[in-house]
């Protein structure tokens, strides 16, 4: 397989990840990378995406900070690059499909980090989804910790973050997305209990919908556990079995009971990434650079499309905009 040049803008916790995922991978090669602030690296630094652009690769790895996402990604495409893009793709709809008629007009692949759908108890559930007949009732819990120590820079902005429900748990709206479809009917009711002084945003949310497939779901958050992630877990019941997947990142079956079916052994999970005083989800985004090498290969479809990201940012439009309450609203004013 051919040798695919790739080049990272934003080089944080996340970009310094990438760049060990793209110097893993035989058909990857680093060509350089870009932030606002200079970083120690092996290889070509830019402060600008101006510059890097101007170098000879073929994938540019948006790492920036989420507000940044867009802006980024677009001119990479401009430029005729594919873009790999952290979650998520844009904080609007508007932006996201602005994105996707962009990299269709230019011939270029935009490739979503969705990296919680390649986790062991993911692919086992999805796998099982047609067997379990009717959905009647999903519920997710995305219980965190997020305190002082997370928010410094661009973290808690309005602006370059976007809200909980785009930093902290796209990834599990996008694992509910990818299993049971998308959502109508949102009724939501957001709270700032312990973030006030570090946010621009709610810190826990309650959101109840139904889902266009059928059924009826809930899905509910919070930062503000004391010290430490507690959970994030789905509870799935169903007309033929119930299942739910616990642990801090869904990533261990606590339950399955499904009709004429044996639970089979899976495979352990990838560890958390572990940015010191926190962990995020698995470290998983070598699923992600495979698959990128195998469609410019093309020898595989994209596994995270753009239209699965456009879906996620519409999602999360639709929870934020349909409040029942007005407490955490009017606190704001």
């Amino acid at each position: 397989m051919q040798v695919y040049k790739f080049a990272i803008v934003g080089y944080g916790y996340i970009g310094k990840r990438h760049a060990e995922i793209i110097k893993s991978n035989p058909y990857c090669e680093l060509i350089g990378v870009c932030d606002s602030e200079y970083k120690e690296v092996d290889v070509p630094f830019y402060f600008t995406l101006e510059e890097l652009l101007t170098k000879d690769f073929d994938v540019l790895c948006v790492c920036t900070p989420n507000g940044l996402h867009f802006e980024h990604a677009w001119e990479g495409i401009l430029k005729g690059k594919h873009v790999i893009i952290e979650k998520p793709i844009a904080l609007n709809h508007r932006e996201a499909t602005m994105l996707k008629a962009a990299a269709q007009s230019k011939g270029v692949n935009i490739f979503c980090v969705m990296q919680n759908r390649y986790s062991p108890p993911s692919q086992w559930v999805k796998s099982v989804i047609p067997i379990l007949g009717k959905i009647y009732s999903v519920k997710i819990d995305c219980y965190w910790n997020r305190d002082e120590r997370y928010y410094k820079g661009w973290k808690g902005s309005k602006l370059l973050d976007g809200g909980t429900l785009f930093t902290q748990f796209s990834h599990f709206i996008d694992i509910m997305y990818w299993l049971f479809g998308d959502i109508t009917n949102v009724q939501s009711k957001f709270n700032d209990f312990n973030h006030s002084e570090l946010t621009d945003f709610e810190d826990s949310g309650n959101i109840i919908f139904d889902f266009v497939n059928g059924g009826s779901g809930v899905f509910n958050f919070s930062t503000s556990v004391f010290d430490c992630n507690l959970e994030s877990t789905l509870t799935i019941i169903a007309e033929n079995g119930t299942i739910k997947i616990g642990g801090q990142y869904m990533d261990k079956v606590e339950y399955c009971n499904i009709k004429d079916y044996t639970m089979p052994e899976l495979k352990p999970c990838n560890p958390p990434n572990d940015y010191g005083y926190y962990k995020g989800s698995a470290m998983n985004h070598n699923y992600i650079y495979d698959n990128v090498i195998n469609v410019l290969n093309d020898t595989e479809l994209i596994t995270t499309s753009v239209d699965d990201g456009i879906a996620v940012v519409s999602i999360i439009e639709k929870m934020y905009t349909n409040q029942l309450s007005q407490s955490y609203t009017s606190r704001q004013q």
